[in-house]
């Protein structure tokens, strides 16, 4: 992903340390430290009276710079469309393709790509893979074998040449199934309803791809193509008709998942309620027969558990959102992004609230339940301690992890001792986690949002936190990960939105605790700021959010110029053609290994 900005620590650094004076001498009158709070996030924008327009513009001004610096790639020419109608008389799609495009976009249409259902060349050239290497540990075992030159070695030789001959023979007649397969007239019968089309400009694929192509909307469905590097093939093949049957399921499944991840942070609260704990379970007892042992039962574990329990949900999300059929690996990134960061709001905050005022006082609620209001808007305050320490474990235990990469060599030393066992070991490279990072980091800034007025105690644990991860990443993000897909500063939008949560969250909880506490006046106070910021983010929603879902045509118009300044407008488009190939399509060679032959056993056609 591109860069998008100020980091996301930096600018909450700046809140925090604004709002640790500010409401450093303590919490006497929360309404007027809420408003000078909030007056400083709209003041340290440099704008009177909204938050960060100001950022929101510098980083959409870095995106279209950005798209210019990439005018080069080959998805700035290329339109995915999907849903294509079936010629009747052909009994294809490719001839509508081209017939559909001619006639509507004659001016700047230029070739397309058909998609075809590749499982049948999947299987065969993983069979082909797999021979190739038979083949090639038997000659490596064979020359190992003539060096120690051996004469009782010579029938083992020969039953060596037997093998590797019978594997030649197995491996030819792949090849020769792969090439049939690879024939025009037999990938015809495997055509999908998918397609790239390349365009001769930019202007001609943003116009073709932000469009309306047909009367009726489920059919010639079109929107710019990803990076080819970015795309997910697999999802291509799931027909527009029933994503929302996929994306309903995901839902559910998410949800199902949130829910009974209640069970484990309920049980976390229950150990940082140590002394209701002991009533529960009397042999908790023994924690304490230990010095020091309960302090760091109750204070540190909690956080240590919860955060073993929440590590495993980033990549169950992400796999859900590959699930819903995202055409991309950014865009289920970023899908399940959003589905992470809902799951920490839910079942890291809002329920560890819950769990730990149920546990404190469950008996009593249960005799006034009357009583329940005061005691969850007293519990907002009493978790702050929790939260000073699940800001250090995430700090300490995350951080020091995250340099380390643990996972990755663990990862690394299964595939070693299973399947890839003898294989060639390839560098893991991989990119930076956004669906796991940026949903953690979010929290943080939520739960520094709800606390700067509350318990202001916390902030001094959040700036240490982000100052931490702010030179983690760094130099995880020039040094470690790789980049793997470009999406131009499209995180931005989301984690923009997490803020306006984080604030939103505070307001509702100043409102619901000043009520609570019987000042209906501060309550009342309060009101406008939730106002503000709702349609502040409104705002945001109509004046920025469009230009980082779409590629504006202002731009494409300009890139096109500068192209054809320089010469390479043509060159680009060409290449565009060229870049969209099917994994099971592309060129794969299978070399004989032999001293006679230096030529690829197979290639497609």
């Amino acid at each position: 992903m591109g860069h998008i900005g100020a980091p996301v620590p930096w600018i909450l650094l700046q809140y925090l340390i604004s709002v640790e004076v500010l409401t450093g001498f303590g919490c006497i009158f929360h309404a007027y430290g809420l408003y000078l709070f909030m007056d400083y996030i709209y003041y340290i924008r440099k704008l009177p009276v909204l938050s960060y327009l100001q950022e929101y513009d510098e980083i959409l001004v870095k995106r279209i710079q950005q798209l210019r610096n990439i005018r080069h790639r080959p998805d700035q020419f290329t339109v995915l469309v999907r849903e294509i109608p079936l010629c009747v008389e052909h009994k294809s799609h490719s001839c509508c393709v081209d017939q559909f495009f001619s006639k509507h976009h004659p001016c700047t249409y230029q070739s397309y790509k058909m998609l075809y259902d590749g499982k049948d060349l999947e299987y065969l050239l993983n069979q082909a893979t797999s021979i190739a290497r038979k083949i090639e540990k038997l000659r490596e075992k064979s020359l190992i074998k003539k060096h120690n030159r051996e004469s009782s070695l010579l029938d083992a030789f020969q039953e060596d040449a037997a093998i590797v001959s019978l594997h030649e023979d197995k491996l030819q007649n792949i090849c020769q199934k792969i090439r049939y397969i690879q024939c025009e007239n037999r990938l015809k019968q495997k055509e999908l309803p998918v397609s790239f089309v390349a365009f001769k400009s930019r202007w001609g694929a943003a116009l073709a791809a932000q469009s309306q192509q047909h009367s009726n909307p489920l059919l010639w469905i079109t929107e710019m193509a990803p990076e080819p590097r970015d795309v997910i093939w697999k999802n291509l093949v799931i027909p527009c008709r029933y994503m929302p049957l996929y994306k309903i399921g995901v839902f559910l499944t998410a949800s199902l998942l949130t829910i009974f991840f209640a069970i484990p942070v309920t049980a976390v609260q229950g150990i940082a309620k140590f002394e209701k704990l002991r009533k529960w379970f009397p042999p908790a007892m023994a924690v304490q027969l230990i010095p020091g042992l309960r302090s760091i039962v109750t204070g540190y574990l909690p956080s240590v558990i919860l955060h073993g329990f929440i590590y495993i949900v980033p990549f169950a999300m992400l796999a859900m959102a590959e699930l819903a059929g995202c055409i991309s690996r950014s865009k289920g990134e970023i899908k399940a992004c959003n589905m992470v960061f809902y799951f920490l709001v839910g079942n890291v905050f809002f329920l560890s609230l819950v769990s730990g005022s149920l546990l404190d006082e469950i008996g009593e609620y249960f005799t006034h339940p009357g009583n329940f209001p005061s005691h969850l808007a007293s519990a907002v305050t009493a978790q702050a301690d929790f939260f000073m320490t699940y800001i250090l474990t995430d700090g300490l235990s995350g951080f020091s992890l995250e340099i380390l990469q643990p996972g990755l060599l663990f990862w690394d030393f299964i595939k070693s001792q299973t399947f890839s066992r003898g294989k060639k070991k390839s560098p893991y490279l991989y990119s930076l986690p956004y669906f796991r990072v940026i949903p953690f980091v979010s929290l943080s800034i939520l739960i520094g949002m709800v606390y700067a007025v509350v318990a202001p105690l916390l902030l001094p644990f959040l700036i240490g936190y982000f100052f931490l991860g702010y030179v983690v990443y760094i130099n995880q993000i020039q040094n470690v990960y790789e980049i793997v897909y470009e999406t131009c500063g499209q995180y931005w939008p989301y984690i923009h939105h997490y803020i306006i949560v984080g604030i939103i969250l505070m307001q509702i909880t100043m409102i619901g605790l000043f009520g609570l506490k019987s000042k209906p006046a501060a309550s009342i106070s309060t009101i406008p700021l939730l106002l503000l910021t709702i349609i502040f983010n409104e705002y945001c929603k109509i004046r920025f959010l469009p230009t980082f879902c779409h590629y504006p045509i202002q731009n494409a118009v300009e890139n096109d110029e500068l192209d054809e300044k320089n010469g390479l407008l043509a060159v680009n488009c060409e290449n565009a053609i060229n870049a969209y190939c099917p994994p099971c399509l592309q060129p794969v060679n299978f070399m004989a290994q032999e001293s006679s032959s230096t030529q690829p056993l197979v290639s497609s056609t």
